[in-house]
């Protein structure tokens, strides 16, 4: 147990930030640059260089460190925090309770660097994020001024910046914490009857609270809602280009009008709590128009909702636009463009393959071809594009909907997933009777998709026929813009870059070559990246793969093949958008690391 300090007159308790003990190596750190040395982040070397500027320059290791720039500020506030045996966290990924932001004015706020974060009703505890977490006058201050316990986290002094920019101002959080106080008589309620459930889903703070989550969903770009109910309280996330963020946390004695709200706006039963339920409805916030898809599931502590939100606005992007250049580019085109055979696209959930295939299906969509396509769910309406949606109930799956597909004299057929024998064998049989064939599969990368269709019970020699090309896919973040820098490359970074890309290395000389980050500011909320983009893989099905496959190959030996004939792996296009400075050398790892 850390050393602590009895603040006067309360029982709020200070980590000490002196005198404490950290076993993280086989000697007891006793300075920043300790620490630092024992979790790797920084070299002997440098390690060494630290203390020697510190003793002859005066000045403390913290800032030498900074002045250096070989540490990111996240970590080096980690490091911090071990040192003086203080929690720490990361207000990136921190929800807000609208009830304690107002507990602490903006100005206190900013004076001492700090913001609220959580409130423990139990134990009275306010949880305060600081830039200083042993600023006994801070402490002192706040405990006075709210009467409460205070637990101090630290944090990194920008994210703490950053935070109070955006929660202060954000009118997601402060928005909801009015509307809670005007549901405060509905406090004592603990069981609710239908009566009473239709007055207080009607009641105008619940529908402001529903009508704020959506309205932030829909400015903020996000994908998905979640409203998770957890024994205390209801946790609202957003997912934002691809990630999942604790954006608010609502009292526990809204959680069944706020569901009630959500189920009566998708036409679902409001006095069914025990089964899912699935239903959609629209939402506009300005000029912007989203189709929200509902889900409701029963959980131990209530009922969770995930919300899709598919927006009709922006239209559908172009090839380019989703990140495909180059010789991948290329050999998407001209295999697209053949009259007949099968391109599958591969990838895990949510990395993108519908919006690939939504592409393709546009710059194919002419008044001279039929396009049938057949969807789980039909995400975007293509205006020519006859679009069907599976429904199971009545029979209509993907194998019986292909089957059909056929007597309507199609010229291209989109097949949204095969997933068993019978759609394998219907879309060969459609590329063998003529049709182009677009379809998905749940695999890695491009090389597994032609093992796995022949699991699924495809003949080799019909596969080595039809196949035109595979394509693999990921998404990830592009750093934003409007705080972007650039950094050097770290020598094993380097290292490893130039061995993944061979060739395709640039030829420039190693210390002009520069890869870039986002700081992190009020246009990407503190994230350091803003909008998302496709790392891809394309295979075309060459001669000599299609001889390859008659011999029932592992992925490994198809990629091998293809690699040497000109493919780009993902990795790789991935690490030539890092260059470009496109995206952070952490997102292709988070998505492409084998």
């Amino acid at each position: 147990m850390p050393n602590t300090v009895s603040v006067p007159n309360g029982q709020s308790t200070i980590p000490a930030p002196v005198r404490v003990p950290i076993d993280l190596s086989s000697e007891t750190p006793h300075s920043l640059a300790d620490v630092l040395l024992a979790e790797n982040l920084i070299t002997q070397p440098q390690y060494e260089e630290v203390k020697v500027k510190s003793a002859s320059e005066g000045n403390t290791q913290e800032s030498i460190i900074q002045s250096m720039n070989i540490v990111p500020e996240e970590k080096l506030a980690s490091a911090r925090a071990k040192l003086l045996g203080v929690p720490f966290i990361n207000l990136g990924s921190t929800a807000f309770s609208p009830d304690v932001l107002n507990l602490i004015p903006r100005a206190v706020a900013e004076r001492f660097s700090l913001i609220p974060f959580n409130y423990d009703e139990k134990t009275k505890t306010l949880s305060v994020a600081m830039s200083s977490p042993v600023d006994l006058e801070a402490l002192q201050f706040i405990r006075q001024k709210t009467g409460m316990n205070i637990k101090s986290f630290a944090a990194a002094p920008l994210d703490v910046a950053n935070a109070i920019f955006a929660q202060y101002r954000q009118e997601l959080v402060g928005e909801v914490g009015l509307a809670l106080k005007e549901t405060e008589e509905e406090k004592e309620t603990k069981t609710l009857d239908s009566t009473q459930i239709a007055k207080i889903i009607s009641d105008a703070p619940i529908a402001k609270i529903v009508s704020i989550i959506l309205d932030y969903a829909v400015t903020s770009r996000a994908s998905d809602v979640h409203i998770e109910p957890q024994e205390d309280r209801v946790r609202v996330r957003y997912r934002i280009d691809g990630i999942l963020y604790d954006r608010l946390s609502l009292p526990k004695r809204v959680q069944d009008a706020v569901v009630s709200r959500i189920k009566i706006l998708s036409g679902l039963k409001i006095d069914e709590h025990r089964a899912p339920q699935d239903g959609r409805f629209n939402f506009k916030v300005g000029d912007n128009e989203a189709d929200l898809r509902i889900s409701v599931l029963p959980t131990v502590f209530g009922e969770k909702i995930v919300m899709r939100l598919l927006r009709k606005s922006g239209g559908i992007p172009s090839l380019s636009e989703l990140g495909l250049v180059g010789i991948s580019l290329r050999n998407l085109e001209t295999m697209m463009l053949r009259p007949h055979g099968i391109i599958i696209v591969c990838g895990p959930t949510g990395s993108g393959k519908t919006t690939t295939l939504y592409s393709v299906l546009s710059r194919l969509n002419t008044t001279r071809v039929n396009i049938l396509s057949l969807e789980d769910p039909v995400e975007y309406q293509i205006s020519g594009v006859n679009q069907v949606q599976i429904n199971p109930a009545v029979g209509l799956t993907f194998a019986s909907g292909l089957r059909a597909f056929l007597r309507q004299d199609p010229n291209i057929v989109l097949v949204g997933e095969i997933r068993d024998k019978e759609t394998t064998d219907l879309a060969l049989q459609a590329a063998l009777t003529g049709h182009l064939v677009f379809s998905t599969l749940h695999t890695s990368d491009a090389a597994g998709v032609l093992p796995r269709l022949l699991d699924l019970g495809a003949e080799s020699f019909l596969l080595a026929s039809t196949m035109n090309a595979l394509v693999g896919q990921r998404i990830v973040r592009q750093i934003c813009p409007a705080c972007k820098e650039a950094y050097n490359l770290p020598p094993t970074l380097l290292r490893e870059i130039k061995e993944s890309l061979g060739p395709l290395f640039p030829r420039n000389p190693q210390d002009s070559i520069k890869i870039y980050k986002g700081k992190g500011c009020s246009e990407c909320d503190g994230s350091g990246y803003l909008g998302r983009i496709g790392i891809f893989e394309v295979m075309p099905v060459s001669d000599k793969i299609a001889q390859l496959v008659l011999q029932h190959p592992d992925s490994a030996a198809l990629e091998k093949e293809a690699i040497v004939e000109g493919m780009i792996t993902m990795k790789q296009d991935g690490y030539l958008k890092v260059l470009s400075g496109v995206t952070s050398v952490e997102e292709v790892l988070r998505v492409a690391q084998e």
